[in-house]
C-alpha cells in the first residue's frame, strides 16, 4: 500500500515536476515488482529464520511450552464470533504436537489490541477442543511481543518454571527470544511456519500476492526490532 501511495504521489507530481514525478513513480513500481517475486521475498524472509527445528533432546530440557498468538479472525460468521487467525492456528497446531510428545504444560499468550475477544482464550479453547491438549496458563493481557514476554514470565515464575519452549513463526522468533530471555527465562526456540520453496523452480520468478505478503512480514519484523 505504501508503494502504491508513492506511485500515486509521483503521478500527481508530474504536473509540476515531470522528471521527478516519473522517477518517483517508476522507482515505486520497480520496487513493488521486485517485492512481488518469490525468489526475492522468500530469500528476505528466510534470512530471519535463524533457529532450526527443535530436537527431541531440547524437548526434554524444557519445563513448559509457551505459544505466542499471531492474530485473530475477527467476527468469524461460521464460528459465531472472534477466533484464531490462520497464523495463530499454525502455532497452536505445532504447540499441540510438542505437548503431546512431551507431556509439558502449556501457556498461551495473546491479548486484544483492538476491541473483541483476546487471542489467548480462543487459543486455549482451540487446543482443548480440536487438539485434545489442555492449557494450564492463559495470558490474555498482552498487546505486543514485549508484553507477551513480561506478562507470561510472571505466571511462569510463580509456578517455578525457568526453561521454556517458545513456539512462534520462524521469522518472529529472532525478535521474541531476546525479550523472553530478558525476563530471566531460559528459552529454547521452537520455530514453525518456515519459508519453503515450490517444487518448480520457475515459479520462484513469477510475481505473486503471496510474495508481497512475505515481504510485508519481513518489513513488520524489522520495524518491530527498531521500535521494540
Amino acid at each position: 500500500m505504501g508503494l502504491l501511495l508513492v506511485a500515486a504521489f509521483g503521478l500527481l507530481l508530474m504536473r509540476r515536476h515531470p522528471r521527478g514525478g516519473r522517477m518517483l513513480t517508476a522507482g515505486a513500481v520497480v520496487v513493488l515488482m521486485l517485492m512481488s517475486i518469490p525468489a526475492v521475498s522468500d530469500t528476505a524472509l528466510r534470512s530471519l529464520e535463524i533457529y532450526p527445528a527443535v530436537t527431541a533432546g531440547q524437548l526434554r530440557q524444557a519445563d513448559a511450552i509457551v505459544i505466542l498468538g499471531g492474530g485473530r479472525y475477527f467476527a468469524a460468521p461460521e464460528y459465531g464470533g472472534d477466533t484464531v487467525s490462520a497464523e495463530t492456528l499454525v502455532r497452536c497446531r505445532y504447540g499441540a504436537w510438542l505437548a503431546r510428545r512431551s507431556g509439558l504444560p502449556v501457556l498461551v499468550s495473546g491479548g486484544s489490541v483492538l476491541a473483541g475477544r483476546p487471542e489467548a482464550p480462543s487459543m486455549a479453547a482451540l487446543l482443548k477442543a480440536e487438539f485434545g491438549v489442555p492449557v494450564r496458563w492463559v495470558e490474555d493481557g498482552s498487546r505486543d511481543t514485549r508484553e507477551n514476554a513480561s506478562k507470561s514470565a510472571l505466571m511462569l515464575k510463580a509456578a517455578g518454571v525457568k526453561r521454556i519452549l517458545l513456539v512462534s513463526h520462524a521469522s518472529h522468533l529472532p525478535r521474541a527470544v531476546p525479550l523472553f530471555q530478558a525476563q530471566g527465562l531460559t528459552v529454547i526456540p521452537a520455530p514453525t511456519g518456515f519459508t519453503t520453496e515450490p517444487v518448480s523452480q520457475w515459479q520462484r520468478w513469477l510475481p505473486s500476492v503471496a510474495a508481497l505478503r512475505n515481504m510485508t512480514i519481513f518489513c513488520h519484523e524489522w520495524l518491530g526490532r527498531l521500535f521494540a
